[in-house]
């Protein structure tokens, strides 16, 4: 009777605790899944009709193969643990459409044989179908993005190159066009039209747009620098090369190097530059290392390379090398229509720089519209800071334009020189010499260009030049 009794409780106990394990193997995870070394089913998790479309009656006694083999669920996580021998985590489809997350582990005798496998695994459908929203979410931002980018380049087109021609609206769409290729521009164009102005806006819109945008005047750099500026120097390669110091193309490595007046480049740096260009290497001045560099080239010029290739002045496979997408911008006198459109722009900078509130009357306006601006923007940029700064009154007149624009109401009619009074000869010669070299000034950039109009000696002008800082 006491062995009985005994055994009785035994059993409630071996009950007691067959429920609660039996809880824990139904609450623990979304399904546990039992195979034996054979792979087939012993015992599932009652959720199993919930994932699988299965009851555990349907599934207990069948191979796990056959079960995948079916589709009922794919991969099969018993069988991989049993072809690897190990612990396997993956991401389980089932044919109701459910995505789980699924650890296989083998359960090994002492021998070290698998004897059970175990598949713990979570429903994680809701997770992947946010993980699917998220990605649509951001596809649609990024899209939102390219938009707001797009609008953000064609803004700065209207703010920074203030555009209203036609000529100049197609100009703004092929930089654009060539913007996201790595193709060398050519930007041709009188002095002052705005070649600097497109190349920035090239690389604004390009893809290294967060990337260095470095610009080097050719003509203002002497040309035994030029070499150094343009690719570096190596500490000791000269006297005063007291440290290395990177060049041009270093600096604008994975950028865009802008180079204006490549015009005024000697044929020796031409001939360097055209061997660095194609090998996209360089060797520094008095180095012997070659440097890769990856950048975006853009130059710029307002001669006649063409005709300086025909002269012999300018290398013609460098010239071919630099006209990949020529841009050839047209002089502010050959499109009018922009010429209101930039003095208003100008007129509302200068005024919130300087804090003013100057405006320009309808007569004035049309005055501005008349001139044919030899100095192109930079001419018309001059001329309004000048009379917005000078201007007492709030609204200039034409008269006041004028006084700006000539010397007097009568030089815009005649090319010659004015004389009114008497001077010694000697007097009159050096003022409109001075007149003229100041004028050369402001329009060319080099004394090469300026000798080359007034058909002197670059060293006339260079002396002629240097006395009249002197004084």
């Amino acid at each position: 009777m006491c062995t009985f009794r005994i055994n009785k409780l035994k059993l409630e106990s071996y009950k007691n605790l067959s429920l609660d394990l039996k809880a824990i193997f139904d609450t623990s995870y979304n399904v546990i899944y039992v195979s034996d070394n054979k792979g087939v089913t012993l015992r599932v998790s009652s959720a199993c009709k919930e994932l699988w479309g299965k009851e555990e009656k349907d599934l207990v006694g069948k191979s796990v193969y056959e079960l995948e083999k079916e589709g009922i669920y794919r991969p099969s996580t018993t069988r991989m643990v049993l072809e690897r021998k190990e612990t396997v985590s993956l991401i389980q489809t089932t044919h109701t459409g459910k995505r789980l997350k699924v650890i296989g582990t083998p359960i090994k005798d002492t021998n070290g044989e698998i004897i059970r496998v175990i598949n713990a695994s979570r429903d994680i459908t809701e997770l992947s179908q946010l993980q699917s929203e998220l990605e649509e979410t951001k596809q649609l931002l990024e899209s939102y993005k390219n938009e707001l980018d797009d609008l953000r380049i064609r803004n700065e087109a209207e703010t920074s190159l203030v555009s209203r021609s036609t000529k100049m609206n197609n100009i703004v769409s092929l930089a654009l066009r060539v913007a996201n290729v790595d193709s060398i521009v050519l930007i041709l164009g009188e002095t002052g039209v705005g070649k600097e102005v497109i190349a920035n806006y090239i690389h604004k819109a390009s893809r290294q747009s967060d990337k260095p945008f470095i610009k080097l005047n050719c003509s203002a750099i002497p040309e035994n620098l030029l070499e150094s500026e343009l690719f570096g120097y190596e500490k000791g390669a000269f006297t005063g090369a007291v440290k290395q110091k990177r060049g041009m193309f270093e600096l604008a490595n994975e950028g865009t190097l802008f180079l204006d007046e490549v015009g005024e480049m000697s044929l020796h740096i031409q001939t360097k530059l055209l061997r660095v260009i194609q090998e996209q290497e360089l060797l520094r001045v008095g180095g012997t290392a070659a440097i890769k560099f990856n950048i975006r080239l853009i130059t710029a010029t307002n001669r006649d390379l063409l005709q300086m290739v025909k002269e012999g002045t300018f290398r013609e496979d460098f010239y071919y090398r630099l006209n990949v997408i020529p841009i050839k911008i047209p002089a502010l006198r050959d499109r009018t229509e922009d010429i209101l459109a930039l003095v208003l722009h100008f007129i509302d900078y200068y005024n919130h720089k300087y804090m003013r509130s100057m405006r320009l009357s309808p007569v004035a306006l049309e005055t501005l519209q008349q001139y044919d601006w030899p100095g192109n923007v930079r001419e018309l940029q001059n001329i309004v800071e000048r009379f917005v700064v000078l201007n007492e009154e709030e609204i200039i007149e034409k008269a006041k334009i004028e006084e700006y624009l000539f010397t007097d109401s009568t030089r815009r009619k005649t090319d010659g020189v004015i004389v009114n009074k008497i001077i010694p000869l000697k007097e009159c010669v050096e003022e409109v010499e001075r007149q003229l070299l100041e004028l050369a000034k402001q329009k060319y950039k080099s004394t090469s260009q300026i000798a080359s109009v007034l058909k002197v000696n670059q060293s006339t002008i260079s002396r002629k030049l240097q006395r009249l800082m002197n004084k």
